[in-house]
Formats: structure tokens, C-alpha cells, sequence
């Protein structure tokens, strides 16, 4: 058996003891073990990552951690081919809510996704994956050139 040691704040350490109070858990150490298994069960039993993709992830974060907004544009440049779009909601002095539309290989927005979620001082982060397939078909009548293109087709089943 190995021993970790977590930090978290105030509010999330109240939450969590409620949980166990909730779940009938004897002890945190029962609680986390759980928690983590179920998240890797999860990981798991994820279906396979299409090969391209459409992804939105979206995430709060303290603008008051030092450096924090520069690393995340640092991010956001060094990947600019993969994002589409960006937006930023003000939510009080020091929370902003991003939201970043992103397209490619889906190795790679997942990589991406994940790094901005995980940067210290990012918070509540979650990540939509829709799979799409690269298609120079037209369904239309008026067929036209895509001069380097590719249509991105939402993969519905």
C-alpha cells in the first residue's frame, strides 16, 4: 500500500467529508480509492477515439494566479491550427469561464484539451469530443471546388 498526500481548499474538502457522510464511507482513504477507481473504470470503457474530431473544452480560472492567463495564451498560440475559437466570460474580479472550440486529429485536441484543463490555477474543466469524418462529397446539387479544404461530417452513429 502506498500513502499520497492531497491539498485541496476548504470548500472542496466540505464537500468531500459530506460525500462520505452521504456514501456511509468509514474513512477518506475508502472514499478516494473509490473515486479514483471508478474515474480510471470510466476511462476504460470509453468508446474509441474517432481519427478526427470537433472538440469543445471549457473551464474556469483565476486570473489572479500569477503568470496563469500568459500561460494559457502560450497555449493557445503554440496550438493555434487546432483552435477555431475562443471565448471568455467574465464571471466576478477574478473568474473567467473559457470556452475553446477546437478541429484535428483527435489525439491531438484531446492532448490539447487536457493540458489546458489540468494547468494550475483551472478549474471545473470538462471536454466534449464529437467524431467527424474529412469528406470532399457534396450532397447538394450545386457541387463546387474546396480550393484545400475538407468538410468536417459529424459522425452520427
Amino acid at each position: 500500500m502506498q500513502r499520497i498526500t492531497l491539498s485541496v481548499d476548504d470548500a472542496l474538502a466540505e464537500e468531500f467529508e459530506d460525500h462520505i457522510s452521504r456514501n456511509g464511507y468509514e474513512s477518506r482513504s475508502e472514499a478516494i480509492r473509490d473515486l479514483i477507481r471508478d474515474a480510471l473504470k470510466a476511462e476504460k470503457t470509453k468508446p474509441e477515439d474517432p481519427a478526427y474530431c470537433v472538440g469543445i473544452v471549457s473551464f474556469i480560472f483565476n486570473r489572479t494566479i500569477r503568470t496563469l492567463a500568459e500561460r494559457l495564451s502560450d497555449i493557445h498560440h503554440a496550438h493555434h491550427d487546432l483552435i477555431v475559437s475562443t471565448s471568455r466570460v467574465y464571471l466576478d474580479h477574478d473568474h473567467s469561464l473559457e470556452c475553446v472550440i477546437l478541429h484535428g486529429l483527435t489525439k491531438d485536441v484531446r492532448s490539447l484539451a487536457n493540458n489546458l484543463r489540468t494547468e494550475r490555477g483551472v478549474g471545473f474543466g470538462s471536454v466534449n469530443i464529437i467524431g467527424v469524418s474529412l469528406d470532399d462529397h457534396h450532397h447538394q446539387h450545386d457541387a463546387h471546388e474546396h480550393k484545400g479544404h475538407a468538410h468536417l461530417h459529424p459522425k452520427f452513429s
